[in-house]
């Protein structure tokens, strides 16, 4: 496998005519100018030589793009004439799309070649990031490499991010690619079919100062970042009376999860406050979960603080009290690095409050990533609805580029009551599974299949050995407790990307289990034989 400087007269000729077409000039973009001047500059500079990297035949393997001032160049395929796709974005949207393409019989000339690219080396199972507060998993169980899970297959993977894209396949040319994806290593890779699985990003810029002080769990890194800064917490008040203040921002599945996890973490040493503009928790949630989880967050003295909004969030200003008000148990403590939220109510009634936080914790809002991958000079080419997802057919292709699909949260589909799908990791999901038959069936000549959305239940974790999970089989049933806990993290273990990824968790599960458990009972006796 090699790559070489960007000369390759295909790349051009597609890109020359997708301007000629557009724009009835024979003018390039910079891009492509700029990697044409460097090519014939190369003769001069021995330092912008051809640049050839070469891997072994083993399949799966990490591709290590050029480095970020690197100058472009065009990725060579193994096989010019099977097909090739081009997946942007590792998450449940793209890379299960990339393991149903594997899993699929294809005609030997035309099983495709398939090239991953995702800015992270680590795939992230979502659901489980909450684990990682209560310390019930590893990072390695729910964030495997890459390289590790496609090692047997032919995907291969970039570590690298995505600059721009330049579709060509709506411009109805008969240029030899759909497309070109640059990265911004410089790498540029021509397709034949394109996958959007680009997925999406907290949004903080919603209230002021929530960018700066609010931290946002949505990422592997969000996740070992909010448990850095429990733990600085929990070290600098050991041995203190003064209690950690904990803001949860939004009671929606992520709120209430995290307000859960949290609060049994601290126990008595924490105070958690949850945020919501509604004067429900979990207000599209089925009412099991709900009940179970107000039931658990009001055993662990969660303070729900409901109807309200975060006007804004600033730094060591102290809330506003009665003289004649006593002091709670933390006004004595050392809250310098503190918080002030400043919160208004979403309805009339209600008065105003101000509460101060050690720790803001954000779960509401999420953008999109597509916007940003638009071109400066030729904006909208994909198009995208209010939310910044392309606009999709219930095939999962978007519309006007019967060669690019789009899965997860780069995607905009309705479910058969006109509402639209939910960006979760079980919509995801199912929507690659779909997008990679279809991308069998159009390679193949076969007619697609419109995706149509089964909804399997919901589950929520509530803190360490404790969940609500609500089957959408029976109507009214809701596993609360162990049960719940068991039957989530089983559906999760079978969810997992790879065979021996999935027996490498479930083994390392069952003998922490097998641990506790000894180590429960062995303290139940003791217990009982001092009581004795």
């Amino acid at each position: 496998m090699e790559l070489t400087l960007a000369s390759s007269a295909s790349a051009k000729t597609a890109l020359l005519s997708c301007r000629q077409m557009r724009l009835g000039s024979p003018k390039l973009p910079n891009v492509w100018r700029s990697s044409l001047w460097r090519s014939r500059s190369s003769r001069r500079n021995t330092s912008l030589r051809t640049l050839a990297l070469s891997t072994t035949v083993g399949l799966g393997n990490t591709m290590e793009t050029p480095a970020a001032n690197a100058q472009n160049v065009n990725y060579m395929w193994p096989d010019k004439k099977r097909p090739r796709i081009c997946i942007v974005g590792g998450g449940f949207g793209g890379l299960y799309t990339a393991l149903r393409l594997e899993s699929l019989v294809w005609p030997d000339d035309k099983k495709p070649q398939v090239v991953l690219i995702d800015q992270s080396e680590r795939f992230v199972f979502k659901p489980l990031l909450y684990e990682l507060l209560s310390g019930e998993v590893e990072a390695w169980e729910i964030a495997p490499q890459f390289s590790d899970l496609l090692a047997n297959t032919d995907v291969r993977f970039f570590k690298d991010r995505v600059k721009c894209l330049y579709p060509c396949d709506h411009l109805g040319t008969s240029a030899p690619t759909a497309g070109t994806v640059h990265l911004e290593s410089g790498l540029l890779v021509e397709y034949d079919w394109l996958v959007l699985a680009i997925g999406a990003e907290a949004k903080l810029d919603i209230v002021p100062g929530a960018a700066d002080y609010a931290l946002p769990f949505y990422t592997l890194e969000d996740a070992h970042r909010v448990d850095k800064k429990l733990r600085e917490l929990e070290r600098k008040n050991f041995g203190k009376d003064s209690a950690i203040r904990v803001a949860v921002v939004g009671c929606g599945y992520g709120g209430v999860e995290l307000a859960a996890t949290i609060s049994e973490r601290l126990q008595e040493k924490g105070i958690v406050q949850a945020i919501n503009v509604e004067k429900t928790i979990l207000s599209n949630a089925p009412a099991g979960n709900r009940e179970a989880a107000l039931k658990v967050l009001s055993s662990r003295k969660v303070q729900l603080i409901l109807g309200y909004f975060v006007r804004c969030i600033t730094k060591g200003v102290e809330p506003q009290t009665s003289d004649a008000e006593p002091k709670s148990i933390d006004s004595a403590a050392d809250h310098s690095e503190s918080v002030t939220l400043e919160l208004q109510p979403a309805e009339r009634g209600l008065q105003g409050q101000t509460i101060r936080a050690d720790i803001v914790l954000w779960t509401i809002g999420s953008k999109p990533l597509l916007p940003q991958l638009e071109p400066s000079d030729k904006p909208y080419d994909i198009p995208l609805n209010a939310r910044g997802q392309a606009e999709t057919d219930e095939t999962l292709r978007v519309k006007g580029h019967p060669r690019i699909f789009a899965v997860g949260d780069s995607s905009t589909l309705r479910d058969r009551n006109g509402k639209l799908l939910p960006a979760t990791a079980q919509v995801a999901f199912q929507q690659a599974d779909f997008a990679g038959w279809n991308l069998w069936a159009a390679i193949n000549d076969r007619p697609l299949l419109p995706f149509r959305y089964q909804n399997l239940g919901e589950m929520m974790t509530l803190g360490r050995y404790d969940a609500a999970v609500s089957p959408s089989f029976t109507d009214g049933l809701t596993l609360e407790g162990f049960v719940g806990h068991t039957a989530r993290k089983i559906a999760y273990l079978i969810r997992l990307p790879t065979d021996k990824h999935r027996v490498q968790v479930g083994i390392n599960w069952l003998l922490k289990s097998t641990v506790d458990s000894v180590a429960t009972i062995q303290t139940m006796l003791t217990k009982a034989q001092s009581g004795s």
